[in-house]
């Protein structure tokens, strides 16, 4: 559970640091702009940025973070309990005693592969977050460089 609760976590912090990246872009007015013009210059490619690519770092999306389904109702613990129930009779033991335990077994596994799939999830959310994140600052940086502006 921890190890799921921390990969969330870290999936939601590179969303977060991602949408700080546009303040992190410097832009150099190598043919002399004044301080007025720059501001204009970036206030204008922030906006074209916006309308190339539909992502405004004033107003990120918001990112949505799966959590695992629940293990009730998927029938991981019935076919564990037949599977522990068999094994439990072919092997001279308790069926009902391999029936609990293969129950408990199912439930588990059901459990583990509902988390790793909502891991997944969370990491492709996050990757597609840095990715619109990382157009918009490929744009801000066309949109100025073709002004004069030498960008980092």
């Amino acid at each position: 559970m921890k190890k799921a609760a921390k990969r969330t976590a870290t999936a939601l912090c590179l969303v977060l640091f991602g949408a700080s990246e546009a303040a992190a872009q410097h832009a150099y007015p190598a043919q002399g702009q004044s301080p007025s013009k720059q501001a204009e210059d970036q206030a204008e490619c922030d906006r074209w940025a916006t309308q190339q690519t539909g992502y405004d770092p004033a107003r990120p999306p918001p990112v949505a973070m799966a959590t695992p389904a629940p293990v009730t109702g998927s029938g991981a613990r019935a076919r564990g309990a037949a599977a522990g129930a068999v094994i439990g009779g072919v092997s001279g033991g308790d069926a009902g005693s391999g029936a609990v335990a293969g129950a408990a077994v199912g439930g588990l596994a059901r459990r583990g592969a509902n988390r790793r799939a909502a891991d997944a999830q969370n990491q492709a959310a996050a990757q597609q977050a840095q990715s619109t994140q990382a157009s918009f600052d490929r744009a801000r940086a066309a949109c100025l460089s073709g002004r004069g502006y030498s960008v980092r």
